[in-house]
C-alpha cells in the first residue's frame, strides 16, 4: 500500500510540474490564464514536494522537507476560494485579495522559525518535553478550521452562483467542474478531519498510518484539474474580462442587450430554429435582427456560452421533451436526437453528457 501512494504521490507531482510549465512557460497561456488556478497549482506543488523530497531521501531523511508541506496549508483554502470567486464572478485578481494570505504567511513564519531553524538538538528535547506535539496538534487544528472556513466561503460562492442561474442558460461545464471540485476537497477536509481526530484520542499508529491519504488527495485534486483541463481547456482561462475591449466597435449597450437576451430566449422556445441540423449563426442573427459579431457579444456577455452550446442546449431540451411522449417508443435515442436537429451521434452524446453530467442511458434510469 505504502509503494503504491508514494507512487500516486510522485505522478501526482509530476503532474504539477507539468501543468506550471504550461500555465507560466507558454506565452498565451500566461496572459489568458486565471492566475489562482496557476498558484493554486503551485501550492499543491509544494505541498507534494516536501513528500516527495522526504521518501526519495535524494538529500537525506531529513524531517524538515516534511515540515516543507505544512507551507500549502494555509495558502490552499485561501486560493480555492479566491479561484471560485474569479472565476464564478469573472473578477480580476486586486491587491485587497491579499489579505486573505497574511495568515497563511504568518503560519510560514512559525513552521520556520520553530520547525525548520532550530537543530536538531533543540527539536529533539521538544519532543522529549512533549511540546512539540502540542504545537504540532494546535497548527493542524488551526489549518483544518481555516481550511474549512473557506472551503464553506468557496461553497457560497458556488451556490450563489448556480441560484442566479436558476432561470439563465449557463455554461454547464464550469458548474460541474465547480461542484465535483469542491465536493472532491470536501471529502478531502473529512479524511483529514477524521485524522486529526484520531491523533487526539493517541491513536498514533492509526493515525500514522491513516496520514498517508491525505497525500493521495492532494494528488487527485491535481490530477482532477489537469483532466478538466484537457475537457475544457478554456475552463481556467480568463475570458469574461475582454469583452469590453473586445467589442469596443458594438453599438449595443447594456440595455439593448437585455431585450436581445429576452427576444432571443422567446424566439427559441416559439420559433424553434434549432430543429434546423443545419442552422447556421449567420441564419440565427438574421432572425434575431443583428449582425454576427453582435449575436457573438450577446451569447459571451448575456448567456456565458457560445454559438454551438447554446443552440445545442435548446436540442436537448427538445430532445428530452420528446423522450416523455409516445414518439419514443418509435425512435432510437439517435432518433429522437436527430427529431432535436441534432445530425451526429458522437456531437449528441457529448452535449448531453457535458449539460446534464451523466450518459443520455444513465440519465433515463434516474428520472
Amino acid at each position: 500500500m505504502e509503494i503504491l501512494v508514494n507512487q500516486l504521490v510522485y505522478f501526482g507531482f509530476f503532474q504539477s510540474l507539468l501543468l506550471l510549465g504550461v500555465y507560466l512557460f507558454s506565452v498565451k497561456n500566461r496572459k489568458n490564464i486565471n492566475g489562482y488556478i496557476a498558484f493554486l497549482i503551485f501550492v499543491l506543488f509544494i505541498g507534494l514536494l516536501g513528500r516527495v523530497l522526504y521518501v526519495s531521501q535524494i538529500f537525506g531523511a531529513n524531517f524538515r522537507f516534511i515540515t516543507l508541506s505544512e507551507f500549502a496549508i494555509l495558502l490552499f483554502g485561501t486560493t480555492v476560494f479566491l479561484f471560485t470567486k474569479s472565476s464564478l464572478n469573472g473578477r480580476k485578481f486586486v491587491v485587497k485579495d491579499l489579505i486573505h494570505y497574511i495568515p497563511g504567511i504568518v503560519y510560514i513564519l512559525i513552521v520556520i522559525f520553530y520547525f525548520m531553524i532550530p537543530s536538531d538538538e533543540v527539536i529533539v528535547a521538544r519532543i522529549e518535553r512533549g511540546e512539540l506535539y502540542t504545537v504540532v496538534s494546535i497548527l493542524v487544528g488551526i489549518g483544518l478550521v481555516f481550511n474549512c472556513v473557506y472551503w464553506v466561503l468557496s461553497l457560497r460562492q458556488f451556490l450563489r452562483f448556480r441560484s442566479g442561474l436558476k432561470n439563465e442558460l449557463s455554461y454547464t461545464i464550469k458548474t460541474q467542474f465547480f461542484l465535483n471540485f469542491l465536493i472532491a476537497i470536501g471529502i478531502c477536509l473529512l479524511v483529514w478531519i477524521g485524522i486529526y481526530l484520531t491523533s487526539l484520542f493517541g491513536n498514533e499508529t492509526i493515525e500514522r498510518d491513516a496520514r498517508k491519504f491525505i497525500w493521495l488527495g492532494i494528488a487527485f485534486i491535481v490530477l482532477f484539474i489537469a483532466y478538466y483541463g484537457m475537457l475544457a481547456p478554456d475552463l481556467f482561462r480568463i475570458q469574461s474580462f475582454n469583452h469590453t475591449q473586445k467589442y469596443s466597435q458594438s453599438k449595443l449597450n447594456n440595455t439593448d442587450l437585455d431585450i436581445l437576451k429576452t427576444q432571443l430566449e422567446q424566439m427559441m422556445i416559439a420559433k424553434k430554429p434549432y430543429l434546423n441540423n443545419k442552422l447556421m449563426k449567420a441564419e440565427l442573427a438574421s432572425m434575431l435582427g443583428v449582425s454576427n459579431p453582435e449575436l457573438a457579444r450577446l451569447l459571451n456577455e448575456r448567456i456565458g456560452m457560445n454559438f454551438f452550446d447554446f443552440v445545442n442546449y435548446y436540442r436537448i431540451k427538445e430532445f428530452i421533451s420528446l423522450a416523455k411522449t409516445d414518439k419514443a417508443k418509435e425512435l432510437t435515442f439517435f432518433g429522437l436526437a436527430q427529431e432535436a436537429g441534432f445530425n451526429s451521434k458522437t456531437t449528441f452524446n457529448k452535449s448531453f453528457k457535458n449539460l446534464m453530467g451523466v450518459a443520455p442511458s444513465e440519465y433515463f434510469l434516474k428520472n
